[in-house]
């Protein structure tokens, strides 16, 4: 059943993988491509490390914050192991980025380690790896390799990603058949929970297709 779209409240749940959709969001505020910097920079205004991101566009009424509510449950491509929390923030192609940056941001400030997040993108490169693909291949993996900070990849790179705690989708471009590739790549990636940025309607058309 498509789903009611309600404020997302990421954390990690025992019972299962479950969607939660979020509420409408203020218009994206740009983002400067990130200059260089190391994994033990701080973000600003944060004691702990990441990649440097602009404040959130803006910040949602308390009142409009509601509890998750339950989707079907989808299955996992680790055999018997169950699959991962999965939840949905509803944005347009063109704002999926941005949702997911502040996905990125909400998990940091729960206290969820930089290491344990990878960030995929099923259209245009975020602007970070972009920055970091410029000093080269080499480079730019050895930082995954490490596995101490925030790493961002295409999608279509997901076969060459190491499972993560959580890894967050942003589905801002590419074709359907791409982004119905990506969902169930990402879904084997992460260990604990899933995060898909993108249309509620074309998102849930492929988690249901993967689901059972």
């Amino acid at each position: 059943m498509p789903l009611i779209p309600e404020e997302p409240q990421i954390h990690e749940s025992a019972q299962g993988p479950r969607v939660t959709p979020a509420a409408g969001r203020t218009a994206p505020t740009p983002r400067p491509v990130p200059g260089p910097r190391s994994a033990a920079s701080p973000r600003p205004g944060h004691p702990g490390p990441g990649p440097a991101r602009p404040a959130p566009s803006g910040q949602r009424p308390a009142a409009a914050r509601k509890s998750p509510q339950p989707a079907p449950a989808a299955s996992s491509a680790q055999g018997d192991r169950p699959g991962p929390q999965i939840q949905l923030i509803p944005a347009p192609v063109s704002g999926a980025l941005d949702a997911a940056d502040e996905a990125v941001d909400l998990l940091l400030d729960t206290d969820r380690a930089p290491g344990d997040v990878l960030v995929l993108t099923t259209g245009d490169r975020h602007p970070w790896a972009e920055h970091e693909l410029s000093f080269g291949e080499s480079s730019y993996w050895a930082q995954h390799d490490a596995g101490d900070d925030v790493f961002h990849a295409a999608a279509s790179a997901v076969d060459r990603t190491a499972t993560r705690p959580v890894v967050v989708v942003a589905v801002n471009g590419g074709s359907d058949e791409a982004a119905a590739r990506a969902l169930p790549a990402a879904m084997a990636k992460a260990s604990a929970l899933l995060i898909v940025c993108g249309e509620p309607q074309k998102i849930n058309a492929i988690l249901g297709s993967t689901a059972g």
